[in-house]
């Protein structure tokens, strides 16, 4: 007989305690192999496919795109050994007759039958199966409790015909039902009032939400939906679900939100124009014909700070409360830098490297000056009050992509030349476009550079990428007037600014290693000294 083992959201490393599905790889009836990637999520840090350690027929998918699930939460459920002539739930094709017989019966034996039966062909455990390959912190060790899940053919639904708002809507015996299994929808009719609490009537047409039997186990697997519903004193047993086989979804519970809001501000509005005296408006109008007008204006867009953005946020925050920053900042001639750049990539031949880009040879400059100036390749240890320099420079680069801004990190960019740097860089921010940076190409960088340049602008203030000690940013190189050996010319001029932590080091440091940057800038030649 087929086991249907249960897949949950593993742990991703890195202290990651949530991720979003991004994009499910795999439907419900697809055959798995063992080690399939079956779904994209995104974490604060990356993009990652993450691989069911089951083969088998897939049976029931948690979440939809775009639902957030913590670490832990099932994502999907798999039948391993599944007989021919079984389908993906695991039911014979006959079990819809023989789900039909049972619902015939209506004492409670035949009810506790029914029970007992779902119960015994229900969600396996954990313990057998599966490739042994899994990712950091998700284990095969103890297996995992049993879950009762409702089963389509065993799914009675039950309308309920006129709802009454100040009364129990399931008054109707339910003798005939499986107790712990009946869903009772309420009616989506056409040019219903507008909507109410969901605790208290049914909701308008083409919401998909209905209020159900507050008997019985809830259809909801996402801890997130709970919550979100907890905290709006939503009662889930009163929703129904729709999702598959009546799963609750968030989508749901916000219909519900949004509804007893709307109800709510009805209440507010109806008790206003009720206490308001008569003719009080100068215009003749009363307060109830004025409401609709207040109530039509367009509500504010709340947008979860979650993913990529709401690790930006929180990263920023944290930089900001933590780090006492000061910035300075110098305007150089680039005029130089640009030539030996265009003369490296006009090279040809055998000795010909790949070709260097600007942010490469700022790259290399920083490095250089890093290695001059090593209080800023830092950072601070609060617990134990000391500054820690760190050995080696491994150099982060800020990329903007479509779903937010990443840094990953060159590693030990202090041993590599321009070339390999730029290389690196090339690779990286590909990557990072595609969303496929993992983890740890995003992480442990000790020092920053920023090219706001690319957006068309000439300066900034960065925020200290933290736990470092600075950041240099660069903005864009510009054709501007410029005095140059005693004469007035148009030159390449671009500024440089450089933010820093104030615990590390004092201006005279962020001064000096700001300065020596400009120097190279200005003249290239300055960077022979370290080659």
């Amino acid at each position: 007989m087929a086991q249907v083992l249960e897949f949950k959201l593993p742990d991703l490393g890195e202290g990651l305690t949530e991720a979003e599905i991004v994009r499910w790889l795999v439907e419900v009836g697809d055959v798995v192999a063992i080690d399939q990637p079956v779904v994209e999520v995104e974490t604060a840090k990356a993009m990652v496919e993450v691989p069911c350690p089951y083969g088998g027929v897939v049976t029931a998918r948690f979440g939809e795109e775009g639902t957030e699930l913590p670490v832990g939460a099932p994502l999907l459920t798999v039948a391993v050994g599944a007989p021919e002539g079984l389908d993906p739930s695991g039911a014979s094709p006959s079990s819809s007759d023989t789900s039909a017989s049972d619902t015939s019966a209506s004492d409670t034996s035949a009810s506790d039958t029914s029970a007992s039966d779902t119960s015994a062909s229900d969600t396996a455990t954990e313990s057998s199966g599966g490739s042994g390959n899994v990712l950091v912190g998700y284990g095969t060790g103890a297996p995992a409790a049993r879950r009762r899940r409702i089963r389509p053919d065993r799914l009675d639904r039950t309308v309920v015909q006129n709802p009454v708002s100040d009364a129990p809507v399931a008054d109707a015996p339910v003798a005939d039902a499986p107790v712990a299994e009946a869903l009772v929808l309420a009616p989506a009719t056409s040019g219903t009032a507008p909507a109410t609490a969901a605790t208290d009537t049914a909701p308008a047409a083409g919401t998909g939400v209905g209020v159900v039997n507050g008997q019985g186990p809830v259809p909801v697997v996402s801890p997130l939906v709970r919550r979100l519903a907890r905290q709006h004193d939503i009662d889930l047993r009163r929703l129904a679900g729709s999702g598959p086989d009546g799963l609750i979804l968030r989508a749901d519970v916000d219909v519900a939100i949004r509804q007893a809001e709307e109800a709510e501000a009805a209440k507010t509005r109806t008790a206003r124009a009720a206490a308001a005296p008569t003719g009080a408006s100068p215009t003749g109008a009363s307060p109830a014909a004025a409401s609709p007008a207040a109530s039509a204006a367009p509500a504010a867009e709340r947008i979860p700070l979650r993913g990529v953005r709401g690790a930006v946020a929180d990263k920023l925050s944290r930089s900001r409360t933590e780090i006492p920053d000061a910035t300075c900042w110098v305007d150089a001639d680039a005029t130089e830098l640009m030539a030996v750049r265009a003369a490296m990539n006009a090279a040809t031949g055998p000795s010909a490297g790949p070709k260097v880009s600007v942010l490469a040879l700022l790259a290399r400059v920083c490095t250089a000056a890093l290695a001059r100036f090593p209080e800023l390749n830092a950072t601070v240890d609060t617990e134990a009050r000391e500054i820690v320099r760190l050995p080696g420079v491994h150099l982060g680069f800020a990329a903007q992509t479509d779903r937010g801004l990443v840094v990953p990190v060159v590693r030990d960019a202090h041993t590599r030349n321009a070339e390999s740097i730029g290389a690196e860089i090339a690779r990286l921010t590909e990557l990072a476009r595609t969303g496929k940076l993992s983890p740890a190409q995003l992480t442990g960088g000790t020092f920053t550079l920023n090219n706001y340049g690319v957006f068309g602008v000439d300066g900034s203030t960065p925020i200290i990428n933290h736990p470092e000690a600075a950041m240099l940013g660069v903005g864009r190189i510009m054709p501007k007037p410029w005095v140059h050996q005693g004469e007035l010319a148009v030159r390449q001029v671009v500024q440089l600014s450089l933010t820093f932590d104030h615990r590390v080091c004092d201006g005279g440091t962020a001064g000096g290693f700001l300065r020596y940057v400009a120097d190279c800038v200005e003249q290239p030649a300055v960077l022979l000294r370290t080659l």
